[in-house]
């Protein structure tokens, strides 16, 4: 079993990404039912270990808050452009659950996370070409600013890699607490 866990997008926002998802070559874009931000990739576990995952989320206490999507940017490996996402604007409720999220995984004997958390939501993967239809993209949705909208929980997806692409299913939905601003 393939897992992450991460969280959930309203259907308006991932609509609105996804309409802004084009123009721009080499991109393979994530289907809009596919959009999320990663907490925390996990990768391959047997039964045993997802089990443990999950206890291990169930007894994690955290509080909603609101989140705001802002900006776009890319990922690069050398020279290559290896994906194109939306950031998120600075959010310490956000850093705090997925700091919850790394301490329970590792207490479940998972080894630590090595890159530091960037929350991002993934809007293209591929060989992006690094041109004018890219800078143009990036120029039109440099003050893109979605939001706020609240995270009431978080999840935990399995993920099967099909030849159309990767297929993601709810495996486990991890309320948060009600917080009153």
């Amino acid at each position: 079993m393939r897992l992450f866990i991460a969280l959930p997008l309203p259907d308006e926002v991932r609509e609105d990404l996804s309409e802004r998802c084009n123009g721009v070559p080499g991109a393979r874009w994530i289907p809009p039912e596919n959009m999320h931000l990663t907490l925390r990739f996990i990768g391959e576990v047997d039964n045993a270990q997802a089990t443990d995952i999950d206890d291990a989320l169930v007894s994690l206490n955290g509080k909603g808050f609101d989140m705001t999507l802002s900006g776009v940017d890319v990922f690069t490996d050398g020279p290559r452009i290896t994906s194109l996402w939306v950031g998120v604007e600075a959010n310490e409720a956000l850093n705090r659950l997925q700091g919850k999220v790394e301490q329970a995984l590792v207490r479940t004997g998972l080894p630590p996370e090595r890159r530091k958390f960037k929350p991002h939501v993934t809007l293209a993967r591929g060989k992006i070409e690094n041109g004018r239809k890219l800078q143009q993209f990036m120029s039109r949705n440099a003050l893109l600013k979605l939001g706020p909208f609240r995270v009431n929980d978080f999840v935990l997806f399995s993920s099967f890699l099909s030849q159309s692409g990767p297929l993601y299913t709810q495996e486990a939905v991890y309320p948060l607490e009600p917080a009153y601003a």
